[in-house]
C-alpha cells in the first residue's frame, strides 16, 4: 500500500525553509484555533498585533503577536482538515515558534460527554493521511505526551468538566457512518475529529512540543445526528472561557 511507504527524511523537495524565514523577535509558544469567530474575539480582547502571515493556496492566515499576564505569545487561526492543519503548522514552527497551544471542536461518541465541555486527547486513531508522510503506518498514535498533568490543574482550577481518552481522526466529514461509530466506540473512541492524529504525528516527527484538547460539540451518539454547540456562533461565551484555559496553559509552557 502507498501509505506504507514512509520516508523518515527530513529533507523533502520543497522544505518549510525554503520559503519560510525565521520571524524576528518570534514569541516562542503560539495559541490557535480553529474558529473563526472564537479566534476574532480572542484577538480583539488581547489586542493583537500583526506580525507575520501564511497560508495555503489560496487562502492568508494573518499571525498576531498578544501579551497574556507576563508573557508574549503568537496567535493564528489552523486550517480545518489534517493536511491543511499541518502545512501551516509547518510555517509557523519554521518562523520560530517552539511550542503550541491547540484546540477546536469535536463530535462525541458518548451522550454523557457533555455540550462544551472539555476532551483531551491522550491516543488517535488515524483515519486520514497526513499523518502516515509523518510516522511510520499504524492504528493510532500516541497524543500529548507533555503538559497533561499541568492543563488537568488548570481545569480543576477552574472548576472544569473534563474527559481523558482516544480520539478518532477522519478526513470523511460525511462518512461517519453509523457502523463506523460504533466500531471506533468498540476501538474505545470518545470523540472523532479532523486534526489530532495528523498533528500527533507532526509533533512527534519534527521534534516539536503540541498540547491539543478540544471542546464537545454535535453528539453523534443519538438516533439523530445533534449539532448542540457545533456552530460558530452558538455559545460564545463559553467558547470565550475555553479560550482562556488555552492561554492559561500557554503561559504555564512558556516558563517550563
Amino acid at each position: 500500500m502507498i501509505l506504507e511507504e514512509f520516508d523518515s527524511s527530513k529533507n523533502a523537495v520543497l522544505n518549510p525553509f525554503d520559503i519560510i524565514r525565521p520571524l524576528e523577535n518570534c514569541p516562542k509558544v503560539a495559541i490557535s484555533c480553529f474558529s473563526h469567530t472564537t479566534f476574532e474575539r480572542l484577538v480583539k480582547e488581547l489586542n493583537g498585533v500583526p506580525i507575520a502571515k501564511t497560508g495555503t493556496a489560496n487562502i492568508s492566515i494573518p499571525i498576531y503577536k498578544v501579551k497574556y499576564h507576563n508573557i508574549e505569545a503568537a496567535l493564528f487561526l489552523s486550517c480545518v482538515g489534517a493536511a491543511g492543519c499541518v502545512a501551516v503548522l509547518e510555517d509557523v514552527f519554521a518562523m520560530g515558534v517552539e511550542k503550541l497551544v491547540l484546540f477546536g471542536t469535536c463530535g462525541v461518541l458518548s451522550s454523557d460527554i457533555k455540550d462544551c465541555s472539555i476532551i483531551i486527547p491522550n491516543r488517535a486513531i488515524r483515519d486520514e493521511g497526513t499523518s502516515f508522510h509523518y510516522a511510520p503506518p499504524s492504528d493510532e498514535i500516541a497524543v500529548n505526551p507533555k503538559y497533561q498533568d499541568e492543563f488537568i490543574e488548570i481545569l480543576k482550577a477552574h472548576n472544569c468538566t473534563y474527559t481523558v481518552g482516544k480520539a478518532w481522526t477522519t478526513d470523511g466529514c460525511y462518512r461517519e457512518t453509523r457502523e463506523k461509530v460504533k466500531r471506533r466506540k468498540e476501538n474505545g473512541c470518545i470523540c472523532v475529529e479532523m486534526e489530532c492524529s495528523a498533528v500527533a504525528a507532526f509533533a512527534q516527527f519534527r521534534e516539536k512540543e503540541i498540547f491539543h484538547f478540544f471542546y464537545a460539540a454535535d453528539n453523534l451518539d443519538s438516533e439523530a445526528w445533534d449539532a448542540r454547540s457545533l456552530s460558530n456562533s452558538a455559545n460564545l461565551l463559553e467558547k470565550d472561557r475555553i479560550a482562556l484555559l488555552a492561554m492559561e496553559l500557554a503561559e504555564v509552557i512558556a516558563q517550563q
